[in-house]
């Protein structure tokens, strides 16, 4: 027995927080770029790559938000629930390619310094701090809805804290004339975002293969169906994301019992929704007087009882006539 739920579509406020955000990052990325080149600077120039990436990833976010929200077709019988999956996977691959580069350079800096103007630094990284900060605060309002739009939150107030860093490597290199300062930042700066993106590329390559999302407990939400009341065993257990905020479940139960309770499957799937956050389940309900074990995913191989034999030849199904000396056997030809 399978349910389903309805998901309501994204909230105005949501989509409203996704423009905005997108805007000010956008042109922040835009600003940087500018007083990165003409200050030299390549600590502006690896955080203007790094807000590039967060464009990136918050389009992505909010474009696979809307594809998830497509009904589910003939073909499709998910509908495009998996984008979300998807999506944070190409941003986690993309923000490693950039960092690869900007830290390839920065390596060439430590080598050959270049000369910084620390008070542009510092003015553009300060104006950083407020634009990813209120960013962090238009898309906070919808963090309890999505897990998607929390993470995105917490990777803002993460570019918060870089863009704080930056700041204080400008006012490090104003007093003390410092040139290698400002590669070293980049470095550090890539090493934090190496950091938090392979947690996100490895926790979406887990989704992509079907493994069971972090926030759920297996063994828990299996102990959980052992107890409930009839149940005495649990088979073809399984949990998979459908996206990054839907889980689906799917569990052989067998029964002791004589009948199936419908009552008991609709609180089977009260419970896994409240305390796990499986909102898919499907329950099938065996029980112990089968005769036949479940073959889920099997195909079941004829015993040697089952085996068919040929008819012998009767009198009213004769078998072919005997060859004569010399007579070919055209009969296989």
């Amino acid at each position: 027995m399978a349910h389903d739920h309805a998901h309501p579509p994204a909230e105005d406020g949501v989509r409203t927080a996704f423009l905005a955000a997108v805007g000010l990052n956008a042109a922040f990325i835009v600003f940087e770029v500018v007083f990165g080149f003409r200050s030299g600077s390549l600590a502006l120039l690896s955080d203007a790559g790094h807000n590039l990436g967060d464009v990136l990833g918050l389009l992505l976010a909010w474009g696979a938000i809307l594809l998830a929200r497509r009904a589910p077709s003939t073909r499709r019988t998910y509908g495009l629930r998996r984008s979300t999956i998807l999506a944070a996977l190409a941003n986690a691959v993309v923000l490693l390619i950039a960092v690869g580069a900007v830290a390839l350079e920065a390596v060439q800096r430590l080598r050959h310094p270049a000369q910084v103007a620390g008070p542009t630094v510092i003015a553009v990284a300060a104006l950083g701090i407020l634009v990813n900060g209120l960013s962090a605060w238009l898309l906070g309002r919808g963090r309890r809805e999505d897990l998607n739009v929390r993470a995105a939150v917490q990777h803002l107030v993460a570019d918060t804290a870089v863009s704080f860093g930056v700041v204080l490597a400008g006012v490090a290199l104003v007093f003390t004339g410092w040139l290698w300062l400002d590669p070293l930042v980049s470095l550090l700066v890539s090493a934090l975002i190496v950091v938090s993106t392979w947690k996100i590329l490895r926790e979406s390559l887990d989704l992509a293969m079907d493994a069971v999302p972090e926030r759920i407990d297996p063994v828990a939400v299996r102990s959980y169906l052992e107890t409930v009341e009839g149940v005495v065993d649990v088979h073809d257990f399984h949990v998979w994301a459908m996206s990054t905020t839907e889980t689906a479940l799917t569990a052989h139960l067998v029964t002791d019992r004589a009948t199936f309770d419908d009552e008991i499957t609709a609180r089977i799937a009260h419970d896994l929704s409240e305390r796990f956050g499986i909102v898919h389940p499907t329950i099938q309900w065996e029980s112990t007087n089968r005769t036949q074990p479940c073959q889920q995913g099997r195909a079941a191989l004829p015993g040697p009882a089952d085996a068919v034999k040929a008819p012998a030849p009767t009198a009213a199904t004769p078998g072919p006539p005997p060859l004569k000396a010399g007579q070919e056997d055209a009969r296989h030809d």
